[in-house]
């Protein structure tokens, strides 16, 4: 498991830098953390289950809490605050950031949004009359 070495919040740039002590480092925008957070509320409770995130090319990271010797809990200034990012799922981010961008696109895609487009501050889904609940329901 890579250890980290340094990690620091850039707000300006909004990208959190993280190095680890296998030489490698990574420089994680804050839109790709938001919408891959592994929390209930983005990845649903199953297969199948998870909720594509709009709007969040502008989010921001308003505090980072550690979580014992193995993660980080972002708090994000929509107020999603409940994912737990572990070493290794940064590593995963860092590493595998194209790939996920890619994936991410195509999904937005998917849903109807062109180009570049749904990841505006206030997108919602076309067709739909307002922006989506926040949320899977229950209380975490």
């Amino acid at each position: 498991m890579p250890i980290p070495l340094d990690l620091a919040v850039r707000q300006k740039s909004r990208v959190l830098d993280i190095s680890f002590d296998d030489g490698s480092s990574f420089s994680i925008p804050f839109e790709l953390m938001r919408v891959y957070s592994p929390s209930a509320e983005v990845k649903g409770h199953g297969p199948g289950q998870e909720v594509l995130q709009l709007g969040k090319r502008e989010v921001g990271i308003t505090a980072v809490e550690p979580v014992g010797n193995y993660a980080v809990k972002p708090e994000f200034n929509d107020g999603h605050a409940s994912g737990i990012f572990t070493w290794d799922y940064l590593y995963k981010l860092g590493s595998e950031q194209g790939a996920l961008w890619q994936a991410y696109l195509d999904r937005l895609h998917a849903a109807g949004f062109a180009g570049d487009s749904g990841r505006e501050p206030g997108t919602v889904l076309p067709g739909a009359g307002s922006a989506p609940k926040s949320g899977c329901g229950h209380s975490h």
